[in-house]
């Protein structure tokens, strides 16, 4: 069980700072408490940590401390030396989930209350964000923490032993400058294997190593890193390593034919024990009867990426049949959780048709659900996941249209059927309003009724896209459902990300493809994650981004969203009129992955873009569940 740590919230350590940062050392030891009368604990699962473990914390850093100097000197070798050793006592002894190490008032009491002493001695007077925790990769205390966490091999015998292989400085680059690249442990650990095999003599390393993020981040936009297999990744990285390398040393040695000698006998040097990449050519998609709009890079990476869809989980023990599977961004999101598809359902053809065109060896059944009866297709009898992404319904209150009485029946005969199949678990996705409002009581009501009845525990829950990493505030109502003793064991997912990316992070690349000239503005002004994409149904318009509530809060990010255009903004586009969104771009901020094909023309694909949920999510969702199955 993890446990929750006491919380100086901003208004009590504020005042707090201000008087510690003038207080000798020897004074604030005086200070040192494991309470704290204004502390507050935060209302969600685990066990409060107590004060003999948070006294037993102290001693052990204190002890680090020591080692190091403290209290009387500290020098920049030792400074660094405890900084690795304190941030694997962190994360090794304090037993804290993401979603817990997140809380930039949880650092605060422990830099103001638990250890300010050590704090103080650490950043003599420090500046406001290494002990309020204002920006957590800059704290005394939790940088060290989320140090650790993104490096954390369990499987290896000195699971921290990545800790060493770049200097503060260097890392700072990785998980603070580079925030869309630092959020990833997975993306992390191979930047340090790859690193870690070069030899860099010759070169200036913090250069190489600037020019190596900045390339990554071009790619950031159109390859999911989490979803390369880690030999296939640490490839992908070591071809953009030698891109980065030889550019330097070209710059350094020039373009004469001594020059070009001399690049690659140093090259041979810095890659001496880096086997030469080996990019495998993507499967042939088979043919199809429609049109398919490929959800492809703007430009062309260094190497061709091998994107989340390329990277079918190997080891997947898990079953599922998914009802209104749309796009299948949600069985692909399941998918790297370890569920495989026995067979998956829409009634739209071309959003089976874009299924089968991703992943021909799925079954993909295109009909109605209301006429689906399981005894025709017996394979879907005990599968270990029921899921599927609802159709929007209105609540009691609202006023109805006659087809929305269509789309109640569809949710109601979801909830019947399991009963019948009696699967190991439930996953429903609707509106956050199912989950939160009075008015979808009754809804809320008769669906726990039922599956109730049927034998099963359930669990709601809204959440936010933007905690996965996905650049849109994405809220998602989720209905799971669990038999005993899974049931038991289920826990909802953290948030995994310190910063969420913005919408110009991950299409600034792909707005100055086109050669605009006002790309680079637009993208720092583009300077928060998006709103919730609006796919649409068909009953209304065609490829927009929403309604008037929608298009103005796109207009704040410098976005047209009347309409998609076809292609990014060429060099004549005016600097002072806001560019609209390709269909492309809506599949990165979806997080789907740019070797996705969506079948279809540009209205058709991109309502299947924009009702999806994105694959992250439905990762994080489908992991807490395999988890909770596999005990």
């Amino acid at each position: 069980m993890s446990l929750l740590y006491p919380r100086l919230l901003a208004g009590q350590a504020k005042p707090l700072f201000d008087e510690y940062r003038e207080l000798p050392i020897a004074e604030l030891a005086e200070r040192v408490d494991v309470i704290h009368p204004s502390a507050v604990y935060v209302a969600t699962g685990g066990d409060r940590v107590r004060p003999e473990q948070l006294s037993a914390l102290r001693e052990s850093v204190v002890d680090l401390a020591q080692q190091a100097g403290f209290p009387d000197t500290s020098d920049r070798a030792r400074n660094a030396e405890f900084d690795l050793r304190l941030a694997e006592l962190l994360h090794s002894r304090m037993n804290l989930v993401p979603a817990e190490a997140a809380s930039r008032d949880l650092w605060a009491f422990l830099a103001l209350v638990l250890l300010p002493d050590v704090a103080h001695w650490r950043y003599p007077k420090p500046p406001r964000d290494r002990v309020l925790g204002t920006d957590l990769t800059r704290h005394v205390f939790g940088r060290l923490w989320w140090r650790a966490q993104l490096v954390f091999s369990p499987a290896d015998s000195t699971p921290y032993e990545a800790l060493g292989i770049l200097g503060e400085a260097a890392f700072d680059q990785i998980y603070a400058r580079r925030a869309a690249l630092g959020g990833s442990p997975h993306l992390v650990k191979a930047i340090l294997r790859v690193w870690d095999g070069l030899d860099l003599r010759g070169l200036n390393q913090r250069e190489t190593l600037q020019d190596f993020l900045k390339r990554l981040l071009r790619l950031a936009p159109f390859v999911l890193f989490d979803g390369i297999e880690e030999k296939a990744l640490d490839t992908e990285l070591q071809e953009v390593a030698r891109e980065s390398v030889a550019e330097l040393l070209r710059a350094k040695h020039g373009e004469s034919d001594e020059g070009a000698t001399a690049v690659e006998e140093h090259l041979a040097t810095v890659f001496a024990q880096v086997p030469k990449p080996e990019l495998n050519p993507a499967p042939e998609a088979r043919p199809h009867p429609e049109p398919v709009l490929e959800i492809k890079p703007l430009h062309t990476p260094v190497a061709a990426p091998i994107a989340a869809a390329e990277s079918v989980s190997p080891g997947a023990e898990f079953t599922s049949f998914e009802i209104c599977a749309g796009s299948g961004a949600q069985a692909l999101g399941l998918e790297k959780a370890g569920f495989q598809p026995v067979l998956l359902l829409d009634t739209k053809a071309h959003a089976c048709w874009t299924i089968e065109l991703n992943r021909p060896q799925w079954k993909v059944l295109c009909g109605d659900l209301l006429h689906f009866d399981p005894a025709d297709h017996p394979e879907v009898y005990e599968v270990d996941l029921f899921s599927g992404g609802m159709p929007r319904i209105k609540s009691a209150a609202a006023v109805k249209r006659p087809d929305d009485e269509l789309e109640r029946a569809v949710l109601r005969h979801a909830v019947d059927l399991v009963p019948q199949i009696r699967p190991k678990a439930v996953l429903l996705e609707n509106l956050p309003d199912l989950v939160e409002k009075g008015d979808y009581e009754a809804e809320r009501a008769w669906m726990e009724a039922q599956l109730r009845e049927a034998g099963y525990r359930v669990f709601w829950k809204v959440l936010d896209a933007a905690d996965f990493g996905v650049p849109q505030h994405r809220r998602s109502g989720f209905l799971v459902a669990l038999q005993e003793p899974s049931a038991q064991r289920f826990v909802w997912p953290s948030r995994t990300v310190l910063r969420v990316p913005t919408v110009g992070d991950v299409l600034g690349s792909s707005m100055a493809q086109g050669g605009w000239p006002g790309a680079e503005r637009w993208a720092h002004l583009a300077n928060r994650p998006a709103p919730a994409l609006v796919g649409g149904s068909d009953r209304r318009g065609g490829a927009d981004l929403g309604p008037t509530g929608s298009k103005r809060a796109w207009a704040q990010l410098g976005v047209n969203g009347n309409s998609l255009d076809d292609e990014v903004p060429g060099m004549d586009f005016p600097l002072s009129q806001p560019p609209k969104l390709t269909v492309a771009q809506t599949a990165i901020l979806q997080a789907i992955p740019a070797s996705w094909q969506i079948s279809g023309g540009k209205t058709a694909a991109y309502r299947q873009i924009g009702n999806a949920l994105p694959p992250p999510v439905a990762h994080a969702v489908g992991t807490a569940i395999v988890a909770a199955l596999a005990g």
